[in-house]
């Protein structure tokens, strides 16, 4: 299989999810065995998208190099990765990507598979010696990573919610990724987001581009204070716990988000895993220790 990169450039703009920065984002091509890499054009500053980079993992995961930072990349890096693109430069000119509708549908929607470039160098799987695993003992988060003819992610969120429930995922190569899991949006459960914004984050948050799940009751006055916050004075708790501020496009859409977010976090591997990924309550943190182990067992 050829190596692909973008075949012209793609702009994006919007706020950040956490800082509320508006950031302009534009996505061109690499050549071949560049990788992905993130670009501060305000700053000159070139950071690699590989878990060494790896600076938080605080609700989103961030890389930095030297006094440049680009947070809540995972999004921009499933897409890429789930549409089969090897090399890219992203760059940007502010301190976190776009968050735009949530998900990985705004990127799915310019970068068709027509508009991608086959390069004049083979793709190198990624390719484990033997099993990877990481957990996490006071959550019972685990990721075990299990080398395979193909790559696959088998995943489970269970948030003890009685809203969300306990939801089963899957994705290998006959799923797919554009259609399946590339357009499923972002979460957070109602009683964080006034925990979140005092602790300066979900800034850039609104009605358009996250799923708010109500797990416990909340009072009139806090869904009127979260009603000022997002302009949007209508708001309610649906019958099924959620706000009223997005329908779902599918029921497991949280947990195809959780898909998401691996697929784009797998990246900071390197490049594409050819491996069975049984993931358990993962997220950031456990998903980019496992690819930093990746990282380390392959050296």
């Amino acid at each position: 299989m050829k190596q692909k990169t973008l075949g012209s450039g793609f702009d994006f703009e919007g706020k950040g999810l956490h800082t509320g920065c508006y950031s302009h984002m534009r996505l061109k091509p690499a050549p071949a065995d560049t990788g992905i890499v993130f670009v501060r054009t305000d700053l000159g500053i070139e950071i690699p998208a590989l878990a060494e980079n790896v600076s938080s993992t605080a609700r989103s995961t961030a890389l930095s190099a030297g006094k440049a930072t680009v947070g809540t990349v995972e999004h921009v890096l499933s897409a890429l990765t789930g549409l089969g693109v090897d090399n890219a430069y992203i760059e940007i000119d502010n301190k976190e990507v776009p968050i735009l509708d949530g998900s990985a549908r705004p990127y799915i929607e310019a970068i068709t598979p027509d508009s991608l470039v086959e390069q004049d160098a083979e793709r190198r799987f990624l390719e484990l010696p033997h099993e990877v695993f990481v957990e996490n003992r006071k959550t019972g988060a685990y990721i075990r990573v299990t080398p395979a003819e193909s790559p696959s992610i088998d995943l489970t969120i269970d948030f003890n919610s009685h809203v969300l429930g306990i939801q089963k995922v899957h994705w290998d190569l006959s799923v797919d990724y554009a259609k399946e899991i590339g357009r499923c949006r972002t979460f957070c459960f109602l009683h964080e987001i006034l925990l979140l914004h005092s602790l300066g984050l979900v800034k850039g948050g609104d009605v358009g581009n996250a799923i708010v799940v109500c797990e416990k009751p909340i009072s009139d006055w806090k869904i009127r204070r979260l009603a000022r916050m997002f302009g949007q004075p209508d708001i309610k708790i649906t019958s099924d716990g959620y706000l009223s501020n997005v329908d779902l496009r599918f029921p497991d859409e949280c947990g195809r988000h959780k898909l998401l977010d691996i697929i784009g976090d797998l990246r900071l591997a390197g490049g594409f895993v050819n491996a069975h990924v049984e993931a358990y309550k993962p997220g950031h943190a456990l998903n980019t220790s496992v690819s930093a182990e990746i990282r380390k067992t392959l050296e």
